[in-house]
């Protein structure tokens, strides 16, 4: 039994050893083609980089793949069925979607050979060791989709509450003579919240080539928020109304007003809530009330 476990134990200490010391550069020394292609003409003796096999990156490339489908199927069969690369842009985080899966791969392994030892250390029973070996690898699988589903959510609200300020600023903007790249440019330089990170890239987007209204609408399908959706719809008229600014005002006061349901309707949960500990403050001594009559008659009536 504890030669099993030594095994165990030894091959992924071996791995995890030997990947650390080959990004160390005195322990993997480069190739002199590679040292010498950066000084040579374009075309003249130049050739791939490449690293060596055992190496965090060229790991990373092989896994990517099989750990982006593997991902993907998982997430569908557990309900998640929104793309990761637009989650992942929605919070602005700088992972790309195949890094994202190998962390997630590379916890559910770690999972899996950490219930494999102690099943096998603790000589569990079958029924147990099934448990173990399916359950921690699903958990340590679920535990980076809930934070990625938890971090998307709380930016999809602080960008609710934002936007009805932002909404309003944009429409005295237009009203005042900008144009809406204009407008867009200044709140973007100005904002420091959610809405300003998002404008931002929808500036950048701008820059790069893309339209105006293809920006925004990209940043509505990203947002996934109907409030920016809406506001979208209503910057799409542009070219066609001739008060834009009146339009965008009546917005923000929807937004607003949508806003001020929620807190009501949060407001009035947290307030049924409170009549939870009474109900059961008052049912307690009035259980025991009923129940000392109904142990007494139970103990006459069944007395010889």
């Amino acid at each position: 039994m504890s030669t099993r476990v030594a095994l165990l134990l030894l091959l992924p200490m071996w791995l995890g050893i030997t990947l650390v010391l080959a990004e160390i550069r005195w322990f993997r020394r480069t190739p002199l083609a590679d040292r010498l292609g950066p000084y040579a003409p374009a075309g003249v003796g130049r050739r791939r980089s490449t690293r060596g096999v055992m190496s965090v990156d060229a790991m990373r490339e092989v896994i990517a793949p099989l750990a982006r489908s593997l991902g993907s199927r998982t997430s569908e069969l557990l309900g998640v069925e929104e793309d990761l690369s637009m989650r992942l842009a929605r919070i602005h985080s700088h992972t790309d979607p195949g890094s994202f899966r190998v962390r997630q791969l590379g916890w559910a392994v770690a999972a899996l050979a950490l219930g494999a030892i102690v099943a096998v250390s603790t000589g569990a029973s079958p029924l147990f060791t099934a448990l173990l070996l399916i359950g921690a690898p699903v958990l340590a699988f679920l535990v980076p989709e809930q934070q990625l589903s938890t971090a998307g959510a709380r930016w999809q609200r602080r960008l609710f509450l934002e936007l009805p300020v932002v909404t309003e600023q944009l429409g005295m903007l237009l009203s005042s003579g900008y144009s809406l790249g204009a407008g867009l440019n200044r709140l973007a330089d100005r904002g420091r919240g959610a809405c300003g990170q998002d404008l931002r890239r929808v500036c950048a987007r701008i820059r790069y080539g893309s339209t105006e209204i293809d920006a925004l609408h990209e940043w509505g399908q990203i947002s996934g928020v109907p409030a920016v959706e809406r506001l979208v719809g209503v910057l799409a008229l542009n070219r066609e109304a001739g008060d834009l600014g009146r339009l965008i005002s009546d917005e923000a006061r929807s937004i607003r007003r949508d806003a001020q349901r929620e807190l009501i309707e949060a407001i009035e949960r947290k307030a049924q809530l409170v009549w939870i500990p009474v109900t059961v403050a008052a049912l307690l001594p009035g259980t025991l009330f009923i129940v000392v009559p109904f142990v007494e008659a139970m103990r006459l009536f069944t007395a010889p």
